[in-house]
């Protein structure tokens, strides 16, 4: 009879253990730079794009989000050592990061752009007009590929851990022109101000450095959460759930 209940009570707690497996929060990993993709609100509470149409994804799949910070240089190595599930971080994917991690679909594909002071003596982006110019990128990003690709050998190239660091040295003179997501820059640096503005022309080209568009970034193992957040992305754009996000956060552009 022993044999019996202890048979049974090993089952039961299997049988628990495995529920609550699965209805375990998923933890996806987040940096948490600037507006509109990611960012705190006086509160300390997360908001952003990448944010709620993460939790509506999580939401699609039965799974409740939980939200990990992580600063950007670490945000791979966090996600390989089991800190968390997934990567949600306006993350470009690209043929280097495939080596490492797993994407999505991609969600959305934003513009690079450059910034700079209004009276800065800049018009177009090339080498000659960028020649001797201090330039600041965030460390690991793709705007750091580019720009040290392109431009390391006229320009000094200042290196920032973090945005809101960039930006504060853009707005204390110690950088000429900053060089990061569209969306981010104008969110900080645009609006309401008049002291900044967009230097040149917009930037997603070429391919080799922006990628297809932001992605979720799993471990490679992870194939069938892959999967499921495709089917779950697909659902919010054919119902119109990602459209209603997208115009909250980027209400003078077009979700198309």
């Amino acid at each position: 009879m022993n044999k019996i209940l202890s048979s049974l009570t090993a089952a039961a707690l299997i049988s628990f253990s495995a529920t609550a497996s699965a209805e375990a929060p998923l933890r996806i990993g987040v940096d948490v730079p600037t507006a509109p993709m990611e960012y705190r609100l006086p509160s300390g509470e997360l908001t952003g794009f990448d944010i709620d149409l993460g939790n509506a994804l999580c939401e699609r799949i039965a799974r409740e989000c939980e939200w990990v910070v992580q600063e950007w240089s670490g945000i791979i190595p966090g996600l390989l050592a089991r800190k968390y599930d997934a990567i949600m971080s306006s993350m470009t994917i690209n043929d280097a990061r495939r080596e490492t991690v797993l994407f999505s679909a991609p969600y959305i594909k934003p513009y690079s752009a450059w910034f700079g002071a209004s009276n800065l003596d800049v018009e177009t982006i090339n080498p000659e007009t960028l020649a001797g110019k201090i330039i600041g990128v965030q460390r690991g990003t793709l705007q750091d590929s580019y720009v040290t690709d392109t431009f390391s050998d006229v320009a000094k190239v200042s290196r920032y851990s973090t945005t809101s660091d960039m930006i504060m040295d853009m707005k204390t003179g110690r950088v000429e022109l900053i060089f990061l997501d569209h969306p981010a820059g104008v969110a900080t640096l645009l609006d309401g101000n008049d002291e900044y503005r967009v230097v040149g022309e917009l930037v997603n080209e070429p391919e080799k450095y922006f990628g297809e568009g932001f992605g979720v970034a799993f471990r490679q193992r992870d194939g069938e959460l892959a999967e499921q957040f495709n089917a779950a992305l697909s659902e919010l754009k054919a119902d119109g759930t990602y459209d209603e996000i997208y115009r909250k956060y980027f209400p003078s552009d077009s979700a198309s």
